[in-house]
């Protein structure tokens, strides 16, 4: 049987011929048809890579970020390609076209992506319906929760979704922190975040199940030090689960791709200091606290290393797998396996913070 890698590096020369979005269409397509059997489970990843995070129990620390997908369609598939956990999302109340097309580029060159995508998803409703069916499967699956581009009350939007995802959601992803919605990063200000956070806890708690998925703050890499104090203060005060460090950047800082000058956020090897750095930034604010998930520019399982020595004890995958499939996040475990061998760490867990 083909390596799957090689299967897709066989493929990426026709991938790469389409334009971003319908690529991206395409690789969901194809993730629809793996094979996960009765359940989402993976059980050949090395015990040694489990971790615990808040109340949680990950078989891995891979996993992949919101905006891969969107609307909830494939995390089983990706589970059952040996990732340790997904986000799906992020999901609005309402559907959402999004921002005008084009709106996804790859940077090759650069090794990184732009998108300014907009929350496009199919709403709150048809995930929903998606979200029921697997249930059962079990896996952890996160869901991340948007407002409404247009909504005149965008913490009641996040609060409906809470409300709504809840019983499905091994944890509940606050995204204030995409550059593709006009002012929505204005809610990482500490007082109206603080009252977002009230918000989305009171609905939780007004949720019909029987257990309360912790919650996690994605933010922005683009962050002042007194802004990430305050994050830092927020989470603590209100016992977040996690923070996400971080979505993409409006910084353009290096790039050669002809894509460069494109609007949205970018993400991939291009914004991968400045990721590893909030999280170093994070991990002293909260003094270590708050666990935190590490995202961006993540491709090697060096580079999931190097983020899970400086505070991270989960990281997550998006743009490396455009460029390297979606077998990607096994291929990483394995690697963080032989490394920890290597170092003479018993567990990620001690790794985490290590550096």
């Amino acid at each position: 049987m083909l390596n799957p890698f090689k299967l897709f590096n066989l493929a990426r020369p026709a991938i790469f011929a389409l334009d971003s979005e319908t690529g991206h269409k395409l690789a969901i397509k194809a993730l629809k048809a793996v094979p996960i059997g009765p359940s989402a489970r993976r059980q050949d990843n090395p015990s040694k890579l489990a971790i615990h995070v808040a109340g949680l129990e990950f078989p891995n620390p891979v996993g992949v970020a919101a905006g891969f997908d969107k609307d909830a369609e494939v995390p089983d598939s990706l589970l059952a390609l040996g990732f340790g956990f997904t986000e799906v999302g992020s999901i609005t109340p309402r559907p959402q076209e999004g921002n005008p097309k084009p709106r996804l580029f790859r940077l090759t060159e650069d090794q990184g992506v732009i998108n300014r995508m907009g929350f496009n998803n199919a709403g709150a409703e048809a995930a929903l319906s998606r979200l029921e069916a697997r249930k059962a499967r079990g896996g952890l699956v996160g869901i991340n929760i948007g407002a409404n581009k247009e909504s005149e009350d965008r913490i009641a939007d996040y609060a409906k979704m809470a409300r709504m995802m809840t019983p499905y959601a091994s944890y509940l992803a606050v995204n204030v922190s995409s550059p593709n919605t006009p002012g929505l990063r204005a809610l990482q200000d500490e007082g109206a975040l603080s009252a977002l956070i009230d918000g989305v806890i009171a609905a939780r708690a007004e949720a019909a199940n029987e257990t309360l998925p912790p919650i996690f703050l994605k933010v922005a890499p683009d962050l002042q030090p007194q802004d990430i104090d305050a994050i830092a203060r927020i989470a603590l005060d209100k016992k977040l689960g996690a923070l996400i460090v971080s979505n993409t950047t409006i910084s353009r800082e290096g790039l050669t791709s002809r894509h460069s000058g494109e609007m949205g956020g970018l993400s991939g090897q291009p914004l991968r200091e400045l990721a590893l750095q909030r999280v170093r930034d994070f991990r002293t604010a909260t003094g270590g606290q708050i666990p935190l998930i590490g995202v961006g520019g993540i491709a090697t399982a060096e580079h999931a290393w190097e983020r899970i020595c400086a505070g991270a004890s989960l990281v997550q995958l998006y743009s490396a797998m455009v460029y390297h499939g979606p077998t990607l996040g096994q291929h990483i475990a394995k690697g963080l396996a032989r490394i920890m061998q290597a170092k003479g760490f018993t567990s990620i867990a001690e790794a985490v913070g290590s550096e």
